[in-house]
């Protein structure tokens, strides 16, 4: 069955993980990393299809939250592991690396809980009522007795109450809300519990036939206080957000941390740490005050979701951040500081969304069926084309371009492996492999509705300019080749005479699944002839005269030293740029 065969990838996921968690030697971690990709590229594939399926809202949120998660961990595993094996006895390091692998672990045990419909924590966990969930149950009584005059408990409306004004005390606590605020919710909450105390009264001597038009009264005015609560409690979660997420907007302690951090200063790098703990607690704040108003269940899940975010990524980019004051001239420390800022900042971006979702909720404005985080929707980016008519892909074919993005995704990540090994970073054969994998890499965000490419003509586009590209590698590659003589010399040549075709297929072709197996296709041979072009160069020492005059390679390098000491990378070359931005971010899948 589909729940026996996810449990299947999903243990055979774990057992990488445990791989990938006590490997010592780079190398042995960037092989064990590749399969460790494909899996989860299967698991992704899979859990997509289950979404999908799924007909309660509740499971398919929590199902979305979760491969969130799994899709920006399995980025942030590769720089946090990358660091922990670069700095092996920074403990800043190993906290950060740990973090990754525990989410992850979490993320694929609420999978297989939600697959399975099982809770292995215990059954009959109940999740917390909101206060706008509490307020529709407690106005659906009241109304129910209305229409059908019948005895109801004191007991059970106070009840009722209670647990609402209890969860009022969420804003009346905090510190973040105004005064103006706090001081209606609590004069509500006052009003609220002596109209009730009335309205049972009066309504124990409607049942026996006197007074029903007061009862009626009271019923209408007991709903209406609670009402205006509502009211009251949306606004002070909502302006809270909305000054919160402009606040923040600028990123001003990401910026700092990452400054700091390169210039070793400990002392400053410690003040803003304290100061992104703050925004931390602010944030989570704020995620807690809007699940009370979200308004629907699956909404409210992302809220929880989006507060275990803030929780999680805080003190993650702290141990980053430190990690990179003790070591400042660390490329990979730096990078990967970068990497849980994108996740900050990206999960920022779909607070701002939230936020408007919860709005659209509350003011009656949600028309279509909600997607989850606002996903791409099908043939949006034909809008501006007049030649094509914008298609709706049915979810077979959307889960083909997902699928064919994240193995694009992966190859970027492979391809930018291997040219970091290069000591020769102006060498054309590289310069083409990155140019290459930039570009794939965009291709990717485009079927996530994301990057700069915005239309189907920018794509097609951007597939002619990777394929013009990958002719001029061939032809690189054949000039590498005439100044070379070894035994792989043939498997160059065989390799290196399979690009061309590929690409000049590629140019002519129209339609986007097509493209993105060709363009698979040509990463794919990217990653086979690289290695090769590497090792001809070592043993020819062919890199002194090759194209553009270089320093001589070194012999015997570790692969830690050339890790050490290759340039800096662009971030979104390991192809982390955007995957914060993803509650359901594996689901092109999932648009409706």
């Amino acid at each position: 069955s589909e729940a026996m065969l996810m449990s299947v990838v999903n243990h055979t996921v774990l057992a990488t993980m445990e791989q990938l968690e006590k490997v010592s030697s780079f190398q042995e971690f960037v092989q064990i990393f590749s399969q460790f990709g494909n899996e989860m590229v299967e698991f992704a594939h899979l859990t997509g299809d289950r979404q999908n399926d799924l007909k309660d809202e509740k499971k398919k949120a929590r199902m979305a939250a979760s491969r969130a998660v799994l899709e920006k961990c399995t980025m942030m595993l590769l720089t946090a592991s990358k660091t922990c094996l670069r700095h092996p006895d920074c403990e800043s390091a190993r906290i950060n690396k740990d973090g990754v692998f525990h989410r992850m672990r979490l993320a694929l045990e609420q999978v297989i809980e939600i697959v399975t419909d099982s809770r292995p924590n215990g059954e009959n966990e109940v999740a917390p009522i909101s206060i706008y969930t509490g307020i529709k149950e407690f106005k659906n009584k009241v109304e129910g007795l209305r229409e059908n005059l019948y005895f109801l408990s004191k007991e059970n409306l106070s009840t009722m109450l209670e647990v609402i004004l209890e969860h009022t005390e969420d804003f009346t606590d905090s510190a973040y809300t105004s005064h103006e605020h706090r001081e209606h919710i609590l004069e509500l909450s006052k009003q609220a519990k002596m109209e009730l105390e009335q309205l049972v009264s009066v309504w124990m001597q409607a049942v026996r036939g006197f007074g029903l038009v007061l009862a009626m009264f009271l019923s209408f005015l007991s709903v209406s206080l609670l009402l205006l609560m509502l009211f009251e409690v949306h606004s002070a979660a909502t302006s809270l957000a909305a000054d919160l997420l402009k606040y923040h907007t600028d990123h001003m302690v990401l910026k700092a941390l990452k400054i700091t951090g390169v210039e070793g200063n400990l002392e400053a790098v410690a003040e803003y740490t304290c100061k992104l703990s703050e925004q931390k607690e602010q944030l989570v704040e704020m995620c807690r005050l809007l699940r009370h108003v979200s308004g629907t269940e699956p909404l409210e899940i992302t809220c929880i979701h989006a507060e275990d975010t803030f929780q999680v990524t805080g003190p993650q980019i702290i141990s980053a951040a430190e990690t990179l004051a003790l070591h400042p001239s660390s490329k990979i420390a730096k990078e990967n500081l970068e990497v849980f800022c994108e996740a900050w900042e990206s999960q920022l971006s779909d607070m701002s969304v939230l936020l408007r979702e919860i709005n659209d909720v509350f003011e009656g404005r949600r028309g279509e069926k909600r997607v989850y985080l606002s996903l791409p929707r099908p043939g949006k980016h034909n809008a501006n084309l007049k030649t094509l008519k914008p298609v709706k892909l049915d979810t077979e074919e959307q889960a083909k371009i997902a699928k064919l993005g994240l193995e694009l995704h992966l190859l970027t990540s492979e391809v930018d492996s291997e040219t970091e090994k290069w000591e020769d970073q102006e060498n054309e054969i590289v310069q083409h492999g990155q140019g290459m994998s930039s570009m794939a890499y965009s291709m990717y965000l485009f079927t996530r509705g994301e990057g700069l490419l915005k239309t189907t003509q920018d794509l097609f586009h951007q597939a002619e300019i990777f394929a013009t590209e990958g002719i001029k590698l061939a032809s690189a590659l054949q000039v590498f080749s005439d100044q070379v003589h070894d035994d792989d010399k043939p498997l160059l040549l065989l390799e290196a005479e399979k690009l061309i075709p590929i690409c000049k297929q590629l140019q002519i072709t129209a339609k986007t699944s097509v493209q993105g197996k060709k363009t698979r296709n040509v990463m794919t041979l990217l990653c086979q002839l690289l290695p090769v072009c590497s090792k001809l160069m070592r043993k020819n020492k062919a890199g002194n005269g090759y194209l553009k005059p270089a320093p001589p390679w070194k012999e015997g390098r570790t692969r830690t030293n050339t890790n050490a000491h290759a340039p800096e990378r662009r971030v979104e070359m390991f192809g982390i740029k955007s995957l914060e931005n993803h509650v359901t971010k594996m689901t092109f899948l999932e648009s409706k």
